[in-house]
């Protein structure tokens, strides 16, 4: 130990030795009870002991600044938690999943804990995944010149995760406060470090970033976790670059209430770890170093036993969540589109292209509401806005604080936005979740995570970002170019999703996008970019509300509901039915898939009898199932015919054109299954 350390057992004064004490001992009370629950069956049915972790997890707490910083907590942190001031009422009602319990009301797994109005941000359960919301609200604490470090807490078997490398990449790179500490105890479940690293420290992986300090300390001694956390901390609010702590800890018991470490740790090595028990160290000290006489400790056990006891009480006695309430907080409130409530317009002005009306849309947009950020692959290179220039000028008019490029690393894209959006409500994102649609898989662990981060944070937080993918084919693109994948985005509760056609939509439903709270996904039609058929007049404040869909073509005999690349297929093959066989046709755009206006296709199937749901990505596993779905449970007296599909083949879509015409849906392919649809 240094000999400038700040914290010894001699130098800190008896006040603060004694709190410390009086929190390792509550804490270690609670750890050890938390079983308990379960084996009553009352609860706590997950539960990751903390013992082994005391020192460091206590530093953590104590570095904290309740609102102020930002502390991003994992599943094993009981102690943080109440270090940082959480209270042993709080822990139990968390443990125990009552609908008071702050960090969800009940509704997350036992064990993470989150204290929203202090910024002890909520997290998933997905080891390692909070690393990136951690890096985003350390840019806007930047960005703002705020005073405050953003503290995420890990295991070192997190570290195995690529979004722990991207994060702290990021962090590096943009030189963002925040404080990584991986709580190194040399298991991730039962898998051994040596199994998860090469190196025998994680944090030397890192060895090479630049803009970035490692520091080692001691996870198990008090003195040595408050000396170099607090040097750490005051290294990254003075420089302003990224750190990692480094603790060195042990695991005493089981991962969790659900593993069993003697199969696969030896008597031998569970007696070693118990021996290095930080609290037993500690109280050793303090009466070994007179600072406290085993009375004036035994009087503070005595303390911690009567405050859960009363915990205990209180908890219990606190109601369970009520079952009516699941459906609350599910997606955050919209903004109401007042000027154009049904999301149409008689705007006479000259046509604009799908394109244009992004980019005007955005540039209004920022204009508006000076907290708009945009960032994502290949969107801000001088007058380049993305492989599409969708985003062409918003660098040089609103600057690279606001308009900027990410890495090539899709959930650094959306898990920032995730963080970034925790700072302040007034903060608006716009991210290009990938540059294609097709490239976004790897950020859909983020995108899941941010689906539900407003209802199981009960209400307390919602991540405001618009996620833009260009989608769809019909451009020769080939495998991860040409794909849409609505299909798999609608069935995630949370999120909205938006498949505008037209020029006119795309503004409106963007515009709407980005004033809402809560997370969009706005999947844009790539081939009607610069398509003379989706242009359109559009008024400079069109809005279009969200579960509101739009009839492109009036008629009685025939049916199509559809979205995306097909409308415009569908509005052809009604002109032709209508001048080949005299059939009118009614053509509905759903424009929104979640929510989906439920009362304009049911009143499509009464004014018709007969439908065809067209849509361009595949008929197996589609969104047009649900559709069809939906007709079949509301408006099936009203049918004449069974509702048919049309959309692509089940298989990839291919990069050589004769391919891509074979695989995809078109207006001679919808134009056919309508004449086969009427002769029923």
């Amino acid at each position: 130990m240094s000999q400038t350390s700040k914290y010894h057992i001699k130098k800190t004064d008896k006040e603060t030795l004694g709190k410390w004490f009086r929190l390792l001992t509550l804490g270690r009370a609670l750890d050890d009870r938390a079983p308990n629950y379960l084996k009553q069956a009352i609860g706590w049915s997950y539960h990751a002991p903390y013992a082994g972790h005391d020192g460091i997890q206590l530093a953590i707490g104590q570095v904290f600044e309740k609102n102020k910083d930002y502390l991003f907590p994992y599943y094993r942190d009981m102690l943080t938690a109440l270090s940082a001031g959480m209270s042993a009422t709080e822990i139990i009602l968390n443990g125990i999943s009552k609908a008071t319990d702050p960090t969800s009301g009940g509704r997350h797994m036992s064990n993470h804990f989150s204290k929203r109005e202090w910024n002890i941000e909520t997290f998933s359960s997905c080891t390692g995944s909070h690393s990136l919301h951690a890096v985003g609200v350390a840019r806007a604490i930047k960005k703002y010149k705020a005073e405050g470090v953003s503290i995420c807490s890990m295991g070192e078997s997190a570290v195995s995760e690529g979004y722990v490398y991207e994060a702290i990449n990021g962090a590096s790179r943009e030189r963002l406060p925040v404080i990584f500490v991986f709580q190194d105890n040399g298991y991730g479940i039962s898998v051994p470090k040596k199994d998860q690293t090469a190196n025998r420290k994680v944090a030397d992986n890192f060895s090479g970033f630049k803009n970035l300090k490692i520091f080692h300390c001691n996870g198990k001694d008090v003195f040595d976790s408050m000396n170099v956390l607090s040097e750490a901390k005051e290294y990254v609010k003075t420089t302003g670059n990224p750190a990692i702590v480094q603790a060195n800890c042990v695991r005493i018991h089981s991962h969790s209430n659900s593993d069993r470490h003697e199969l696969y740790r030896d008597d031998m090595e569970r007696n070693y770890v118990a021996e290095y028990d930080p609290l037993a160290k500690f109280r050793r000290m303090l009466l070994r170093y007179k600072r406290f006489t085993s009375e004036e400790l035994e009087a503070i056990e005595n303390e911690t036993r009567e405050i859960i006891k009363e915990a205990h009480r209180t908890a219990m006695s606190a109601p369970d969540p009520d079952p009516k309430t699941v459906f609350d907080f599910l997606v955050p409130e919209a903004y109401t589109a007042a000027r154009y409530p049904d999301g149409t317009h008689n705007h006479k002005g000259e046509p604009k292209k799908f394109i244009e009306a992004l980019n005007e849309t955005l540039k209004a947009e920022f204009r508006l509401n000076p907290d708009t950020f945009i960032w994502g692959q290949d969107i801000a290179n001088k007058e380049k806005g993305g492989i599409f220039n969708v985003t062409k000028g918003m660098q040089k008019e609103f600057g690279i604080e606001r308009v900027f490029n990410a890495p090539i690393a899709e959930d650094f894209i959306v898990g920032t936005a995730n963080g970034m959006s925790r700072f302040s409500d007034k903060i608006r994102i716009v991210i290009e979740g990938a540059e294609f649609a097709d490239y976004f898989w790897p950020a859909m662990e983020q995108l899941v995570n941010t689906s539900h981060e407003y209802w199981r944070s009960n209400g307390q937080f919602s991540p405001n970002i618009t996620i833009r993918l260009a989608s769809g084919g019909y451009i020769g693109g080939g495998l991860y170019h040409s794909q849409t994948i609505e299909g798999a985005l609608t069935t995630l509760p949370g999120i909205r999703v938006v498949y505008p056609s037209f020029a006119d939509d795309a503004a409106g439903l963007l515009r709407t996008s980005i004033r809402s709270k809560g997370t969009t996904v706005f999947l844009e039609p790539k081939a009607l970019y610069n398509d003379p058929r989706a242009a359109t007049p559009i008024p400079d404040d069109f809005e279009v509300p969200f579960g509101k869909a739009r009839v492109r073509m009036e008629g009685d005999d025939l049916a199509i509901i559809t979205y995306g690349n097909t409308t415009i297929f569908s509005l052809e093959a009604a002109e032709k039915l209508k001048k080949e066989h005299g059939v009118t046709t009614r053509v509905l755009d759903l424009r929104s898939l979640n929510p989906l206006d439920e009362e304009a296709i049911i009143d499509t199937v009464k004014r018709t009898g007969k439908v065809l749901v067209v849509h361009e990505d595949k008929v197996f596993g589609g969104f047009g199932g649900e559709v069809v779905s939906l007709i079949n449970e509301k408006a099936f007296e009203y049918l004449d015919a069974p509702v048919k599909r049309v959309g692509s083949l089940f298989t990839p879509v291919g990069f050589n054109r004769a391919l891509e015409r074979t695989i995809l849906p078109d207006t001679e392919k919808i134009y056919k299954a309508a004449e086969e649809l009427l002769k029923y």
